[in-house]
């Protein structure tokens, strides 16, 4: 089969054992590979209501067609896939840098982790096999050391890690997986399954080919659209240059999520000042044409060099706008931190505007905080950070996400939080994008942007292949449920295909031009329809996960915050009613053919070509 081993690394801690499965090529025509394999493999093989951090729970990574493409862009995408020590829910995360490829010439196309090691180790993959390494002297090395120590250890630069830092090796339930400390995957805790496994990093590296299609079309194909993909970004300034226009039109979190407007603020954290400050230039992933990572080299104000990771958008959202912090330095030390330790920046953010507002509110003391929290202050960012990141003092207050949070401290708490099934909402408000209300509800993993991005659609993106020729209105009722379901299909379909969905969203290739590359990687044809519907099947199995753990139309929920309007700015006078919300909610169930509880029905799984998986509704 053209583009797939159709191979399956198994990896056993507990014994410390491997060994190689086939995947049976009609799963692969069927899922097409990447999240929707790694979905049905959790779903058979785990039993409902799985503990997320015990042996029992699995860690599956898996990777799409294109890897097997050597140069194709976008193609460094990798997806992981597990049970949410967060939410509870079935997660799914995409990461990036330069493993992917190299796991996929090593002979595979995913790989399944289970049980736990006795001690902890760390795993290198390579074409003799799988080889199982102490990893006492990783313990406790930061997502940067780790990796350079793994490279040094095994004598080559080129070979690359997924890993934790040390927030997944205390089972952080926010703790996230890093690629080579450069690009970092698992918004619900990734990390901490790792953790749990006794698992510090999975090294990769490899030199099979696997077969494509047409090779030479393809690689002539790859160069030429890297080349008109450099070219029409070879200007851009990566996710920081959203800042100011998201503002504008009143989607970033400000106050968290109670303030309005804050354009000074986001000219000071957003481009152009950004790229300027902090001395940016672009830092790509392999086989990356946009490079959209910023890597940034500023001296700060204590004489001090930050080098590395410079914060993405969502990070200026969490930790600048919504804590009314303009000290762009201070962003970009927090930023580091939490990507040293290994920790969401998101929910870090998150987790501190709750603490500050909850102390305004008469919640919570000065003693239980540590200090007197504030607004607009990087003393208040570093000090309850630190916390987050280690579990301690008010930090331990997280140890079961907001919603842990909210229930120790009491009162009001749980109105002040802003999430959807305990994930802390991204830095993109719904009121500005009713498509998001829809969107953050019904997400497998709660709230989030990247299974499904509205604002992108309200925007500017469109897929004409799939009949969406023009933006939707992005405070219309009527629409919202259409344009979260093609915006859900379109980012699930991409890490399905695990390609970069920044290709098509910031550097213009199209639908077309996609499905091009898939064919003469894969040597089969389809349509932007069938596409798409990739997405949709992923989207439903782990609708299913989450229905046969119990979750339903109660779990698709919105933020009481979010139902207050603005008063002046981008989004004034616009919030759906309770009323509203549960009009568009039935729309989105009617369109993707579930019942009013949410709940798919048989037929619709048949004519996904699901069949199989009629026995998990309940």
């Amino acid at each position: 089969m053209y583009g797939y081993w159709c191979k399956l690394c198994r990896v056993n801690l507990s014994d410390r054992s491997w060994k190689v499965e086939d995947i049976a090529e009609a799963d692969l025509k069927l899922l097409m590979g990447g999240t929707a394999l790694g979905c049905k493999i959790l779903l058979e093989e785990t039993p409902a209501n799985v503990d997320p951090l015990s042996p029992e729970n699995k860690l599956i990574f898996a990777l799409g067609a294109l890897q097997a493409g050597p140069n194709f862009p976008g193609n460094a995408k990798w997806s992981v896939v597990t049970k949410s020590p967060l939410s509870g829910s079935v997660m799914d995360s995409a990461g990036a840098g330069a493993w992917a490829p190299a796991f996929k010439r090593a002979g595979y196309d995913a790989l399944v982790i289970e049980g736990k090691a006795d001690a902890p180790v760390w795993l290198y993959i390579n074409d003799d096999g799988v080889e199982f390494r102490d990893a006492a002297e990783l313990m406790g090395l930061d997502s940067v050391d780790v990796s350079l120590k793994i490279k040094e250890i095994l004598g080559d630069k080129r070979i690359n890690a997924l890993n934790i830092g040390v927030a997944g090796e205390i089972l952080n339930p926010i703790a996230n997986i890093t690629c080579d400390g450069h690009s970092f995957a698992g918004r619900g805790g990734a990390g901490a399954v790792m953790g749990s496994k006794n698992l510090k990093a999975i090294a990769a590296w490899g030199t099979k080919s696997c077969e494509v299609a047409k090779p030479e079309e393809l690689k002539a194909y790859s160069k030429e659209m890297f080349q008109i993909l450099h070219k029409a970004t070879e200007t851009a300034e990566g996710t920081p240059s959203v800042m100011v226009g998201m503002e504008e039109i009143g989607d970033s979190p400000i106050r968290y999520w109670r303030g309005d407007v804050w354009h000074a603020g986001a000219a000071k954290i957003g481009t152009p000042y950004y790229t300027q400050h902090l001395n940016v230039r672009p830092m790509p992933c392999i086989n990356c044409p946009v490079g959209c990572h910023r890597h940034i080299d500023v001296v700060l104000r204590d004489g001090s060099r930050l080098v590395g990771n410079g914060p993405e958008y969502e990070t200026l959202g969490l930790m600048g706008s919504s804590l009314c912090i303009e000290d762009l330095d201070a962003i970009a030390v927090a930023n580091d931190r939490c990507n040293r330790a290994g920790v969401d920046t998101v929910s870090s953010g998150a987790f501190i505007g709750f603490i500050i507002e909850c102390y305004e509110s008469g919640l919570l003391t000065e003693e239980q905080v540590g200090m007197v929290p504030k607004w607009s202050d990087p003393e208040t960012l570093f000090f309850l950070l630190d916390k987050i990141i280690k579990n301690e003092g008010i930090g331990a207050y997280f140890k079961k996400g907001i919603r842990g949070a909210a229930e120790i401290i009491g009162g009001d708490a749980s109105a002040i939080a802003v999430e959807v099934k305990n994930l802390d909402m991204p830095a993109h408000d719904p009121r500005a994008v009713f498509g998001n209300f829809v969107n953050y509800a019904t997400s497998p993993r709660g709230a989030c942007h990247e299974r499904g991005d509205p604002e992108a659609i309200a925007t500017g993106l469109v897929y004409p292949e799939v009949g969406l020729e023009e933006p939707t209105d992005r405070f219309s009722v009527e629409e919202a449920a259409y344009t979260a379901a093609v915006a859900q299909d379109g980012a699930m379909m991409y890490n399905c295909a695990t390609i970069c969905k920044f290709m098509i969203k910031f550097a213009g290739m199209t639908i077309t031009e996609l499905l091009r590359g898939l064919e003469l990687v894969t040597g089969e044809q389809m349509d932007a329809y069938e596409l798409f519907r990739y997405g949709e099947k992923s989207l439903n199995l782990q609708r299913l996960l989450n229905v046969r753990d119990g979750m339903s139309r109660k779990d698709d929920t919105v933020p009481p915050k979010m139902l207050i309007p603005a008063a002046i700015g981008g989004r004034a006078n616009q919030a759906p009613t309770m009323e509203q919300f549960n009009v568009m909610l039935d729309d989105y169930y009617k369109l993707r053919g579930w019942n009013e509880n949410g709940i798919p029905k048989a037929e619709t799984l048949e004519k996904l070509g699901l069949g199989d998986y009629v026995r998990y509704i309940p």
